[in-house]
Parts: C-alpha cells; structure tokens; sequence
C-alpha cells in the first residue's frame, strides 16, 4: 500500500502564470481606452482657451472697427499659453471681419501624443464660426467633430 501523499496549500507556478498573463492581456486591452480619455479631456483645455479668445474678439471688435491682431491686447486672453498649459495659442489672419486663433499642444505636455488632435482652430469668417483640427501644424485638417465633440 502506498503512503498518502502530502498535499501543501497554495497556488502552482502554473496558476499564477495564468493569472499574470490575463491581467497582463487585461491591461494591453484597457491601456490605449484608457489614454484615449484622457488626451479627449485635456482638449477641453484647448476649446475652453479657443472660445475664451474669440469672445475676447467679440469684445473687441464691438467697440472697434476691425478684430485685434495680437493676444495681448485682448483682455481676458491676453496668454499665449493655455490654463492648463497643454498649448500654445496662437491668432493670425486677422482682418475686419476674419480672424483664425490656434491652439497647438506643447511639446512639453502629454498632449503632444493625441495624435489626430495636436492642433485646433477656430475661425472667425463674416460672422460664421468654423472648427478645424489637424494631427500637426502643417497636415490636412481632420474632421472637427472628432476632436471638437465632448
């Protein structure tokens, strides 16, 4: 007759193999969703500091003939950094009735990894208010509703 074997409490190597390479699996899944959210709110930053200038210009130009050509003259927009410093703003094409403010994402924010969404704008044109993005400065402008919708 054999003697009964011992049996010790506990997990196997195998087992917690398992389970290291389903969190692992987990997380690979839940990583770039994750992410994602997060670059998709820090881009209220930039639509937050986009609208605040054009108000600004609104402002502006209902005491003025023509939009003000430069942020620091505009009172309450006068940075040319975002609040939550994640980018650079930026106005140009500036005439009576047209005018293009940018927010760019800095090189020195995690924003400058949102990829479709590096660059936003807003313009002004005869009253009619456009909403553009692109992936950097110099690319084809995205479909706004991508990075412009919360």
């Amino acid at each position: 007759m054999k003697p009964p074997t011992a049996r010790y409490p506990g997990f196997t190597l195998v087992e917690l193999m398992v389970v290291v390479a389903t969190i692992s699996i987990l997380a690979a899944i839940a990583w770039p969703a994750f992410t994602g959210a997060i670059h998709k709110s820090r881009r209220t930053d930039a639509m937050t500091s986009l609208s605040r200038i054009a108000q600004a210009q609104e402002r502006w130009r209902a005491n003025n003939p023509v939009y003000q050509d430069t942020l620091t003259n505009l009172v309450g927009a006068a940075n040319s950094v975002s609040a939550g410093g994640h980018y650079d703003l930026s106005l140009s094409n500036v005439t009576a009735s047209t005018y293009t403010v940018q927010a760019s994402a800095r090189n020195t924010s995690p924003q400058s990894a949102d990829s479709p969404c590096q660059v936003m704008r807003l313009t002004m044109n005869g009253g009619n208010i456009g909403y553009a993005s692109l992936a950097s400065a110099g690319a084809a402008a995205n479909a706004p509703e991508r990075c412009w919708v919360q």
